[in-house]
């Protein structure tokens, strides 16, 4: 169960998206923050709002949010997950007319730089979306200052040259002053300098300053300089949206001593849409390139999408391998990068926050939850092991236990053990409880760095008082002390409560009561699963399972041979000979058992 007040005291102090939902989880406002905490918090806060926001916050169930760098880049996010969700409670587009984006007609001999709302699919290069207008404004004056590329809307050949070519502002290719190769180097660069090449250029351009000076043209190297120092201004750069390529995926992984994040972000159409993260308890001591690596495997195996590439922190081993079974799934070349600076560095790093964040809000919660448990049964420590156990039979046969761990608040499926009772005939669930315990507290004794490991701190009975009297019998007649209580269901065989031998019902938060019910039923399972097998497996032996001298590989044989016992049995002693394993001796020991 989402508690949102415990879930107010994790956000954090940075900028980033939150994203509001209702009990069917539909999402119903997305909005942006420059601090989280003090943005969400307030909707929640008794104080005048309105009585859109009044339904709206009472209409919320769970929330959840996206770190960013920047508001800038909250705002792009927030306006791309608007567009995905299209929530109630926002504002609503009618089109794509939200940023404007920097387009260039690259198709164009004379390809011109302009301002956008709309991308349309006629093979022209598009930037941003941008969330300051006059930013981009400033921008595509910029450029054309300084790269002296034509300031006409529409091209055409003229007789004279326009204004702009007399003040330095346009190299007039109406004219046929500048060639189309020459001036397609003047786009290439533009290009170079919105995907964030700014290095590359100024090397460029400093070289060409350069030769202009050594061939005494200094004009045209002073405006070389100025280029130089009019790109090094520009600092306005979109960490989650300018990206020239249209299809990525962005993974960053975060792990601790509990427990591993991976968290996956979606670029489309140069946009981030969303993201995706994925906890993985039994990695934590796996390097992040294993890691990595599995995860990828696993995560588009089956996948109906493919992005064009997949960028994270790790150079992995298996890159070209993993290149290939993607391009295959795909059916189209899908390439794994991993970045070493620029923007492309950063949205990973960006990914990785997000990662850790999660993993340390989910670590919190059960921290809370065991710290909950110590204080609502009065324990003496932090029960960082708990142990469970139940009794599975149908009328005293095949009677088996089942015993669950958790740990760190983390239930561990490959510590979890099955037992067969030994001591007890018939149906009594307190003396094979009794049996279970007493042999599973021996294991620690004898060898406490053993596959059981050291013993509980805490343990539940999946029944009531007289399954907490069999356990404490048990540790009795080892001499050990561990606090055991009882978890006990209702006439609908659901959770209800938890239960000491006093017969006091202890209250519970609904956080708690969610791990207690998950708990129980996975102990519960343990054990009616572990019984069926035995039951099942029971049900398929034949007559031949108790014949002395017939073992698995040999009735393996006759069953392949004959197809049925009462083949088996109709047949002769030489034909049974025939079988590998079987003489004549135990041909006829077969003939006279069946």
């Amino acid at each position: 169960m989402f508690n949102i007040e415990e879930e107010l005291k994790k956000l954090p102090s940075k900028p980033g998206v939150y994203i509001m939902r209702n009990k069917d989880d539909e999402v119903i406002y997305v909005g942006k923050a420059v601090v989280l905490k003090n943005r969400v918090k307030s909707y929640f806060r008794k104080t005048n709002k309105t009585a859109r926001i009044e339904k709206m916050v009472s209409l919320i169930d769970h929330f959840e949010y996206i770190v960013v760098g920047s508001e800038d880049e909250a705002l792009i996010l927030e306006c791309n997950l608007i567009k995905k969700y299209r929530p109630k409670f926002n504002v609503l587009l009618k089109d794509d007319k939200t940023y404007p984006y920097i387009c260039i007609d690259i198709k164009s001999d004379y390809p011109n730089v302009f301002m956008t709302r709309r991308i349309l699919n006629n093979g022209a290069k598009y930037f941003g979306p941008y969330p300051n207008v006059g930013a981009v404004k400033e921008m595509i004056s910029l450029i054309k200052e300084k790269f002296q590329i034509r300031q006409c809307k529409v091209f055409k050949y003229n007789d004279r040259p326009c204004l702009n070519y007399h003040i330095k502002k346009c190299l007039a290719p109406c004219m046929g002053y500048v060639s189309k190769e020459d001036y397609k180097k003047q786009i290439n660069q533009i290009i170079g300098l919105l995907e964030g090449k700014f290095d590359t250029i100024i090397k460029e351009s400093k070289q060409e300053m350069e030769e202009a000076s050594k061939r005494l043209d200094f004009e045209k190297a002073a405006s070389l300089r100025d280029r130089i120092l009019a790109i090094q201004r520009i600092t306005e750069k979109q960490k989650v949206s300018n990206f020239s390529e249209n299809n990525i995926d962005v993974i960053g992984i975060y792990k601790n001593e509990l427990s591993v994040c991976v968290e996956i972000f979606f670029v489309r159409s140069s946009k981030m849409i969303g993201r995706e993260h994925y906890f993985f308890d039994d990695l934590k001591d796996m390097p992040e390139e294993e890691i990595a690596s599995g995860f990828i495997k696993q995560y588009y195996m089956n996948a109906i999408e493919f992005p064009n590439k997949i960028m994270l922190r790790y150079s992995l081993d298996e890159k070209e391998l993993l290149e290939k079974f993607l391009s295959q799934n795909a059916k189209k070349h899908v390439e794994l990068k991993s970045p070493q600076k620029g923007e492309k560095l950063r949205f990973v790093e960006m990914a990785e926050l997000n990662s850790k964040i999660t993993l340390e809000n989910r670590v919190k919660d059960r921290t809370e939850i065991l710290k909950e448990l110590k204080e609502v049964l009065n324990l003496e420590k932090l029960p960082l092991k708990i142990e469970s156990f139940d009794i599975s039979n149908i009328s005293g046969n095949f009677i088996v236990a089942g015993m669950c761990v958790c740990q760190n608040g983390v239930i561990k499926k490959n510590l979890s053990r099955r037992f067969k009772i030994k001591t007890v005939f018939g149906q009594d669930d307190p003396r094979c409880m009794t049996e279970v315990v007493s042999r599973r507290v021996k294991h620690s004794i004898e060898n406490p760095k053993g596959g059981f490991g050291e013993l509980p701190d805490l343990i539940l009975a999946d029944g009531g008082i007289t399954q907490i009297r069999a356990i404490k019998e048990a540790l009795r007649e080892n001499n050990i002390d561990i606090p055991v209580f009882g978890m006990v269901k209702d006439d609908k065989h659901s959770t209800r409560a938890l239960i000491n031998e006093e017969r006091k019902e202890f209250k519970i938060s609904e956080e708690l009561f969610k791990f207690i019910t998950v708990f129980q039923d996975e102990v519960h399972n343990t054990a009616i699963e572990y019984h069926r097998k035995l039951r099942d497996k029971e049900m398929t032996k034949s007559k031949l399972d108790y014949i002395d001298g017939i073992g698995e590989k040999k009735r393996t044989a006759l069953l392949k041979e004959f197809g049925t016992v009462s083949k088996i049995k109709e047949a002769s002693v030489e034909e049974l000979t025939k079988v590998k394993g079987i003489n004549e001796a135990l041909a006829k020991k077969l003939k006279n058992e069946l």
